[in-house]
């Protein structure tokens, strides 16, 4: 609305000096025009209007109309694909386009994990997914680490939210594939703006097919940007795991105490908050302690 509105003030200030310049007409200056040059001038209007609506108005894009940033990902892909050490490149099938994953077959699986990487980085990011997906599969948990969509770099948490909707295919068909690589059990890991995608999809699904939540920096978003991604995890039957930095920002820090209500809402005995200290949101630094408390608590499916 607001991007329409400065559209109409700049339509309006251009129009405002026609009417206000020198040697404005009146209305009975026009009477004195022959009626066939009013003619011509009227069918070379109509036809000028023609061409426009044919050539010029499909190739502007309709405001609002946000989709991901296709080309900066497939840029992406070109500069991990190639030099991926651990695990295979799959190629997975969103309904409308393939998208890049990265698969770990554990020895003696008990199950698997799907990782969603947060805003400019990428599915092996070297502080936390790259760790995470390498890490987990020795501790016997096959890992897919799936190519989330992405906007150019610099965008924000509001930017994204009309893209968040772009994720829910591409979880889905990684959920499918596990499924077919015969996993028994699946859970969902995610972190930053994977998170946001993660809860998009969540909120939007009756009943997720999957088998646990693990959410890394857990409700954050730009400064003065409210958060518009309701939190499921109150509303889950599955365990989640909320862990977080205790040198994360201040709002989801403040947010805290809300989450651990909304995992006593949850109810499963499995779920719980674990602060990792000092940890920032990005978790620099933390990535083999993050494969360990994650694999901690992943143990307590066995039980």
């Amino acid at each position: 609305m607001g991007g329409q509105r400065a559209l109409n003030n700049r339509f309006a200030d251009w129009c405002v000096p026609l009417s206000a310049s020198r040697g404005e007409r009146h209305l009975d200056d026009y009477s004195r025009i022959p009626l066939w040059t009013i003619r011509v001038v009227w069918q070379l209007a109509r036809f000028f209007m023609a061409v426009l609506s044919c050539a010029v108005i499909p190739a502007i894009p309709a405001l609002g109309d946000d989709v991901p940033d296709y080309s900066r990902e497939a840029r992406i892909n070109e500069q991990i694909e190639p030099y991926l050490f651990d695990g295979d490149a799959v190629w997975l099938f969103d309904g409308e386009r393939e998208f890049l994953s990265v698969y770990i077959e554990a020895d003696d699986s008990r199950g698997a994990v799907i990782l969603l990487h947060g805003r400019d980085v990428h599915l092996d990011e070297e502080e936390l997914i790259g760790p995470l997906r390498v890490g987990l599969s020795e501790h016997g948990w096959d890992t897919l680490s799936v190519q989330m969509p992405v906007l150019e770099k610099g965008k924000t948490y509001l930017d994204y939210l009309p893209i968040l909707k772009y994720a829910h295919p591409r979880i889905e068909a990684a959920i499918r594939y596990l499924a077919e690589q015969g996993a028994t059990r699946i859970v969902l890991a995610a972190h930053s703006c994977g998170v946001h995608m993660a809860n998009d999809w969540m909120n939007s699904t009756s009943d997720p097919p999957i088998d646990g939540y693990i959410a890394m920096g857990l409700g954050t978003t730009d400064i003065g940007q409210d958060l518009q991604t309701p939190f499921p995890i109150g509303n889950l039957a599955i365990p989640v795991l909320d862990i977080y930095g205790t040198r994360e920002y201040p709002r989801p820090l403040e947010m805290v105490p809300y989450r651990q209500e909304l995992l006593k809402q949850n109810g499963n005995p499995m779920s719980m908050q674990i602060p990792v200290e000092g940890a920032t949101h990005f978790f620099r630094g933390y990535g083999q302690v993050m494969v360990e408390k994650l694999a901690e608590w992943l143990d307590g499916f066995e039980h």
